[in-house]
């Protein structure tokens, strides 16, 4: 009996030792898992801060590799626009050398057109006096505008020299066509109103208004001879040929050759 309630004892007691150990240890599982958790939490949140960062840094470079995308496509853009510039002005400084160029080339020209003019219109005055008197007055007064304009600041030497090619053109002009003009001429001291007629610088006529007396001009010596009464019908015909009064026909008119008038 005694030992039976020994052994019971000896079992309770170990009964109460495990128990006792068992929830020590359930404690001890808890406070370590608990421990477990809180660590894996903080691991968690570190992670999860350390996600934030990462996407964070990956934004930031993500924007900065687009801003330096668009700097370099920005300086690309200047580059070639610096480029372009620069060949302008290259272009630019090009033309103002070959402008430089033709500017001293001018001045250098200028010297020599200048003494050219003049010697233009002492050639045209020569002519005009040599020629046959063509609106000699007329023509004598346009040597002088030439003269007078060649001294004026004001006029550019390019006007100048366009005057006085228009003046060798007139004079041409001189030289072709049929053309009859009024005026005034003077034989023996006689001042006598008259047609004039000249036939291109084959011919120069002259008429009295009353169509009874006609002239020719002799250019060897500078004068005028009276011409035949046959000649007024045929000059009277020519001058109003000229004027379009009548319709063109061949008409016979003195020229004054070299020994004769015919």
């Amino acid at each position: 009996m005694t030992t039976v309630i020994k052994r019971s004892k000896i079992a309770a007691a170990m009964a109460g030792v495990m128990a006792l150990t068992g929830v020590g240890l359930a404690s001890a599982n808890d406070t370590s898992l608990s421990r477990l958790q809180a660590e894996q939490t903080q691991t968690n949140r570190a992670n999860a801060a350390s996600q934030e960062r990462i996407d964070s840094l990956f934004e930031q470079s993500s924007d900065l590799l687009a801003d330096y995308r668009a700097v370099v496509a920005e300086f690309e853009a200047l580059r070639l626009y610096n480029d372009h510039v620069q060949r302008l002005v290259d272009d630019q400084n090009a033309t103002l050398d070959s402008l430089q160029r033709q500017i001293d080339g001018i001045e250098e020209t200028r010297q020599g057109v200048v003494p050219l003019m003049y010697k233009m219109i002492d050639s045209l005055d020569e002519f005009v006096q040599l020629d046959i008197p063509i609106h000699r007055e007329q023509r004598e007064r346009r040597v002088e505008r030439l003269r007078e304009v060649m001294v004026r600041s004001e006029v550019t030497d390019s006007e100048k020299f366009r005057q006085i090619i228009e003046a060798y053109q007139i004079e041409m002009d001189y030289g072709v066509g049929l053309i009859a003009y009024e005026g005034t001429l003077n034989f023996e001291g006689q001042d006598i109103a008259v047609d004039y007629l000249h036939v291109g610088r084959i011919a120069f006529l002259a008429q009295s208004l009353d169509m009874r007396n006609a002239w020719v001009w002799d250019n060897d010596n500078r004068e005028w001879s009276r011409v035949d009464d046959s000649f007024l019908n045929p000059l009277t015909q020519a001058i109003r040929m000229s004027r379009r009064q009548t319709a063109f026909d061949v008409v016979r008119l003195p020229v004054f050759a070299a020994e004769n008038a015919e």
